[in-house]
């Protein structure tokens, strides 16, 4: 064999490289050897195989071409990798999941603090409503944003997916709607005008499946997805511990804190003004945010000019000092092609991807498809019964917390003057009332939720999930959800350290609520990213992921109207005719329905139906 060499490479050399399957984990397991980035190949005794020769100007191409993608389907060995727990820390890209993170958790943070105090918005806005009435118009409200997202959130997906928009645009847009929306609302007089800006905000955002969509291009190897995919939940319990707090303390502070804001005029003419000028703060900052810093994940459009992320890099540029050393940069990783340069030059001391400045990367984009999969061949039966499952869980989740607050709010059965009139109990199932609680013990309750819920989701969900798997981990806790529908009504009836009419209060309450809460929050953490996880994996082709995640929060959104606005009216009805859980105890058998049909449902690999011209990323199957 010739000794001449070419571009700095001994031929003997390339020739050996050219059998091997490089990975962007520090080490790659090559039928028997490890490679060491910058170093060469070892084999198992530590002994160099294969060294690795630079060039006089510091650069090693290296192109594997097609032979690459078959011997490594061959000589792969199985890892154990998937088999452990992965760390947050193991993330990839972590930059851009912290930027979506930022993005989704604004908007829970309004969705949230408007929901602690809309009982009593309603009641200001007509004071001479009953009870009854009010309950039917939070719901309708309630689910008048979802209502809005059904009939748009397939379109945005579509748009998301095309290559003239892509999803950071359609992100970007949602952001701002929610924001004019949120300012709107809080100076709504009326309870048609805050539902006009209700609509509006549900009709600009598709922002649920679009971020999701993203989530699922940043993160495709599938021992991320347990972690990687319980960031929009684990926001969400956030919102529900922040927002509801928020709400609590700022609305009506004239009203609140009469000593302070008594005489504010400002404050006395639009009392729930200032609770939604925060929330627009935090919607701002999170549009700021994704139009700086967050990047483009669209196959297609990731080569595209973005004007919002390089002023982000200049202004980083700008404000922040880097210290440099030389480093190797990465040989593989995702959404880029084998073929790539090994080169000496600064970057930062934990080389990756994300870390590394966009000038010194010399990657390119390799697109997983060329043609597109036709909407008609999407409704494969697995995405039917996925999506199926999903409005089970959506409807009885959603209605749920719209219920929740309700009830919370809802003033304590007085026998003294009962409604309805000469209305006497008779336990177990006929009694009414509710707890009487006033915005900032509603917010402290809503709270409580999300703290268990976030404590579980960080500690306990990434362990069983790994251990159980996704489907079963998801299908196991929605045994939950009957038990805490069942259950939730009979807090009515809980002895308080106070009389009617006065709101309940005592530590017995507060220990039921933290109990109910426990089992509805243990099955909402597993079933939520868990359900999460089969939407997305269930997308017959690639082309039409963030399709089928705009078909998903239809679906969810259309689960989530209906059930607000018809267990709204039930609830209402129930108070009415004293048998406040009924409504609940409906819930506890459409939760039923969504475990039976669970067992139909299977987790797919995302990429069920092959078109002529895909690759295979391998990383999606690790």
């Amino acid at each position: 064999m010739s000794d001449r060499k070419c571009d700095g490479i001994k031929e003997e050399d390339r020739d050996s490289l050219s059998e091997l399957e490089f990975d962007s984990d520090k080490e790659s397991d090559i039928d028997g050897a490890a490679l060491e980035p910058g170093l060469g190949v070892r084999d198992e005794s530590g002994q160099d195989a294969t060294p690795l020769v630079a060039s006089g100007a510091g650069t090693l191409n290296i192109d594997t071409g097609a032979t690459l993608s078959n011997h490594g389907r061959r000589g792969r060995r199985p890892s154990h990798s998937s088999k452990k727990v992965v760390a947050w820390r193991d993330l990839p890209q972590k930059k851009q999941l912290i930027v979506i993170t930022l993005a989704r958790l604004s908007e829970p943070l309004v969705q949230t603090s408007l929901q602690s105090y809309m009982f009593y918005q309603l009641q200001w806005f007509d004071p001479s409503l009953p009870d009854s009435v009010i309950s039917s118009q939070a719901g309708i409200l309630h689910a008048s944003f979802t209502a809005a997202q059904f009939f748009t959130a397939m379109i945005w997906g579509r748009v998301a997916d095309s290559t003239l928009a892509g999803r950071k645009t359609v992100v970007l847009i949602g952001l701002l709607g929610t924001l004019i929306s949120c300012v709107g609302y809080g100076f709504s007089t009326s309870f048609y005008q805050a539902l006009l800006f209700r609509c509006l905000g549900g009709a600009t955002n598709g922002n649920v499946g679009v971020m999701r969509t993203m989530i699922s291009e940043i993160v495709r190897e599938k021992k991320y997805q347990s972690r990687a995919f319980l960031i929009l939940p684990m926001t969400f319990n956030i919102g529900v511990i922040i927002g509801p707090v928020l709400g609590g303390i700022l609305s009506d502070p004239a009203g609140s804190y009469p000593d302070t804001f008594g005489k504010v005029d400002f404050l006395l003419r639009f009392p729930y003004a200032t609770p939604n000028l925060v929330s627009a703060g935090f919607l701002s900052i999170a549009l700021m945010m994704c139009w700086l810093f967050l990047e483009e994940t669209h196959d297609s459009l990731q080569d595209k000019r973005d004007i919002g992320v390089i002023l982000g890099r200049k202004i980083i540029a700008l404000f922040g000092r880097r210290k440099t050393t030389i480093a190797y940069t990465p040989l593989h990783s995702r959404g880029t092609s084998i073929s790539t340069d090994v080169e000496m030059s600064p970057v930062t001391p934990r080389d990756s991807s994300e870390d590394a400045p966009a000038t010194s990367k010399r990657l390119t984009t390799r697109r997983r498809y060329t043609t597109r999969l036709p909407f008609r061949r999407i409704f494969t039966s697995n995405v039917t019964f996925t999506l199926v499952a999903h409005f089970f869980l959506a409807f009885h989740v959603g209605t749920f917390n719209s219920l929740w607050f309700i009830f919370l709010s809802t003033p304590v059965y007085n026998p003294t003057h009962p409604d309805p009139p000469d209305f006497a109990p008779q336990l177990p199932f006929r009694f009414t009332g509710g707890l009487g609680l006033p915005p900032r013990s509603v917010g402290l309750a809503m709270a409580v939720m999300g703290v268990i819920g976030i404590t579980m989701q960080l500690f306990l969900y990434p362990r069983l999930s790994s251990r159980l798997g996704t489907v079963r981990s998801w299908r196991t806790c929605l045994f939950f959800f009957p038990v805490a529908y069942t259950l939730v009504p009979f807090l009515s009836i809980v002895p308080s350290t106070t009389a009617p009419p006065s709101q309940k209060t005592g530590p017995l309450i507060w220990i039921t609520i933290a109990g109910l809460l426990l089992i509805q929050v243990t099955g909402r953490t597993f079933a939520l990213p868990g359900q999460t996880i089969l939407v997305n994996n269930c997308t017959p082709h690639p082309s039409v992921l963030g399709t089928v995640h705009g078909l998903g929060q239809s679906v969810s959104s259309f689960a989530r109207t209906i059930g607000p606005i018809l267990c709204g009216w039930l609830y209402g009805l129930g108070l009415s005719h004293g048998l406040v859980g009924g409504v609940f105890w409906g819930l506890a058998g459409m939760a039923v329905g969504g475990l039976i049909a669970s067992f139909w449902v299977r987790e797919g690999d995302g990429h069920e139906i092959w078109l002529e011209g895909d690759e295979d990323d391998e990383d999606d199957h690790r």
